[in-house]
């Protein structure tokens, strides 16, 4: 009898304790796939800044979830996807898979690298995500009952990071997502002050939404310590991206996995029976 087993698959999972990554990992686990978790607090660590710690992350990977800290805006970015889907080609990864932004000329130009690389592809390009307002920089402001953000009546088709994740781990496991772009959103286009309203909804408690001008907010953020690459993509993200350009839906989350996404009330409503909202009487 043959006690041998066939190795399984290695998926290596950038940014796999970020919002999108850390679900795309535990997803991936509980289908019972082999996931490296690639993070600077990882063993062995990936450092996007530090390309010596790549060869040894890549070791036996055959797919790989890209996500690039802070944004694929950032510059520089386009450079060091290059380098790094050179060396993962180099090691023998057979499927890539990258988290992109809409509406960003150096995501756009981050697919482009990964399209043209000679191996399996495919590209999840995502709209603004609701954990931003329950994970990421804006919790803080749903807690204090006034969202105050520079983005006046422009609508965005805010996406479920849970969605994302599902479509990125379809794409990671199966076989019939080579080669395609799934540009994902909510079901439905939203103001801040839309936003602002489901969250009161859904806690309870009054939440407004209040436009600041854009210098003033992205000094405030710079004034609290944020370090300089938030404060840039903050401010990049607000004048540039939140123009208008992504003001329609997209069918992806639809198209890859078979369902609707998620909208953002149903979200809202999740979230706060969890009590991560919840403000001492």
């Amino acid at each position: 009898m043959n006690f041998l087993r066939k190795k399984k698959n290695l998926t290596l999972v950038l940014g796999g304790t970020g919002k999108t990554g850390r679900r795309v990992a535990e997803r991936l686990k509980a289908k019972g796939h082999e996931v490296r978790v690639g993070s600077r607090s990882a063993v062995p660590s990936f450092d996007w800044d530090n390309e010596k710690s790549w060869d040894a992350c890549l070791k036996g990977v055959t797919a790989v979830y890209v996500t690039y800290a802070p944004d694929l805006a950032m510059p520089g970015a386009p450079d060091a996807i290059q380098a790094f889907v050179t060396l993962a080609r180099q090691r023998g990864v057979k499927r890539l898979v990258l988290l992109s932004g809409r509406g960003e000329e150096e995501a756009q130009a981050c697919e482009g690298i990964v399209q043209n690389a000679g191996l399996e592809w495919t590209i999840v390009r995502a709209s603004w995500f609701n954990q931003n307002f329950s994970e990421g920089a804006f919790i803080d402001m749903v807690l204090g009952g006034a969202i105050t953000l520079p983005a006046g009546d422009q609508v965005e088709p805010f996406v479920d990071v849970d969605d994302i994740a599902d479509v990125a781990v379809a794409a990671l496991s199966e076989d019939h997502h080579n080669k395609q772009i799934y540009e994902v959103t909510g079901p439905r286009l939203m103001t801040l002050a839309d936003v602002a309203a489901d969250l009161s909804r859904a806690t309870g408690r009054e939440i407004t939404f209040v436009n600041v001008p854009h210098e003033a907010f992205v000094a405030e953020v710079a004034s609290s310590g944020a370090p300089k690459d938030v404060v840039w993509m903050l401010d990049y993200l607000f004048s540039t991206v939140l123009d208008g350009r992504n003001a329609y839906l997209c069918d992806g989350v639809q198209r890859a996995l078979g369902r609707p996404p998620k909208d953002f009330a149903d979200y809202a409503r999740d979230v706060a029976a969890t009590g991560v909202w919840r403000v001492a009487a």
